[in-house]
């Protein structure tokens, strides 16, 4: 089963923020991308046994998007 883990820069607050429609209740947020994927990492194995117990192990894939605006 793969999950999509949606990863959304939020420059007025200066953080990542993790979401995913495939699991409830993943929110997470850190100024580090790199410590946020290592946080949703060891979320998601509770999460999925929480809300729905699979006996595969799941693939996550992550979905990054970052927009600044620049000065001219």
């Amino acid at each position: 089963m793969e999950y999509i883990i949606n990863l959304t820069w939020d420059g007025e607050a200066g953080v990542w923020i993790a979401e995913s429609d495939d699991i409830p209740g993943l929110v997470l947020e850190s100024g580090s991308y790199d410590a946020l994927v290592e946080r949703v990492r060891f979320a998601i194995p509770e999460l999925i046994e929480l809300n729905k117990p699979v006996a595969v192990a799941p693939t996550i894939t992550f979905l990054s998007k970052r927009q600044e605006r620049i000065a001219l």
